[in-house]
């Protein structure tokens, strides 16, 4: 466990995830505001856990984990710090799915991890982005304070995103 809120609890993902990162990465939301990561399959879900998180986490000491509601054990989404090549401080990143969206779910795991990154990893500073006609996760990315810094094209891969970041609150 990584980090636990009142109604749901972080932690690494496995390869029993990988049914649930199946359908999450295959619903209409992610693949609009994330875009299709060609995984189609559970095999594909299994060998995506152990790239993007089983060999991350370890290197970096953060990742993408999975948010799991406690009273159920239900996986509800993806939740975590990702660090990318054209930042110079990890990124928020989350995707929380369908029937658990507008729940508080993403805030209240957001919330909390933004709160471990400055108190238990020590950053200085946390980025978050969104495409720029994602409503729901500018107010998120606002509402846990992240302010708008710039439109940039945070994967170099031609999407220009909008651009948020909070530094660490002086105590």
């Amino acid at each position: 466990m990584i980090v636990q809120t009142e109604r749901t609890i972080l932690r690494e993902a496995s390869h029993d995830d990988a049914s649930f990162i199946l359908r999450l990465v295959n619903e209409p939301g992610w693949l609009r505001f994330i875009g299709d990561r060609g995984i189609h399959d559970v095999e594909a879900a299994r060998d995506f856990i152990d790239l993007r998180w089983r060999e991350i986490h370890p290197k970096l000491g953060f990742g993408l984990c999975i948010a799991e509601e406690t009273s159920t054990h239900t996986p509800i989404g993806l939740i975590g710090f990702v660090q990318r090549n054209s930042l110079d401080a990890p990124d928020i990143g989350y995707a929380v799915s369908g029937p658990y969206q507008g729940k508080g779910y993403a805030y209240e795991v957001c919330r909390a991890l933004i709160d471990h990154g400055w108190n238990n990893l020590g950053y200085e500073k946390i980025y978050g982005y969104c495409q720029p006609d994602n409503a729901a996760s500018i107010r998120l990315l606002e509402k846990l304070g992240l302010r708008y810094l710039r439109d940039q094209d945070v994967n170099n891969n031609g999407d220009v995103c909008k651009l948020y970041g909070a530094k660490r609150p002086i105590r």
